[in-house]
């Protein structure tokens, strides 16, 4: 139905459990990573930016969408430099899953990346965005409060709770 830069849509014909059939429009995805950054004192790094079909500027954790084949890891690795000007010499991944399975295909992995170290690529052209850096405790004081919104952000919060 529709093929754009980042997802296409389809519509699907189903025939459901109890035999009736419903008409589906489906997000196609090719997935995306979501990077959750420590510093060596503990401190997470976040990004804030503009997100137009929220209003205004949110703060989440560094993601990316994955290039057509390409490795999660390798994703995980770009973006936290394109988005924090850094890059890491533990980066292992945590977990994943469907972001938002009612209605797109999108597959998140969650990557844990220690060691940071100022390595630098340059942001995306549609992209403004400004490096934030938080505790722990300002982080969940921040869920608690609102101050923090992105599912995936709070989702990864739970992923990595033991490795922390």
């Amino acid at each position: 139905m529709y093929f754009g830069r980042a997802f296409d849509v389809r519509r699907d014909e189903v025939k459901l459990p109890n035999g009736k059939v419903a008409r589906l429009d489906i997000v196609e995805h090719c997935g995306a990573v979501t990077i959750f950054p420590v510093d060596d004192d503990g401190n997470i790094w976040f990004v804030k930016q503009y997100r137009h079909p929220t209003g205004h500027e949110i703060l989440e954790l560094p993601a990316g969408t994955l290039e057509e084949g390409e490795d999660p890891l390798v994703c995980a690795q770009r973006e936290i430099q394109e988005e924090i000007g850094m890059g890491s010499r533990d980066l292992k991944k945590i977990g994943e899953f469907f972001l938002a399975p009612g209605y797109s295909t999108e597959y998140m992995y969650i990557f844990l990346a220690k060691g940071l170290y100022p390595s630098s690529l340059p942001q995306d052209e549609d992209e403004i965005l400004e490096p934030v850096r938080l505790s722990l405790d300002e982080v969940m004081a921040y869920i608690t409060n609102g101050r923090i919104l992105d599912a995936k952000t709070i989702a990864s919060l739970f992923l990595v709770q033991k490795f922390l």
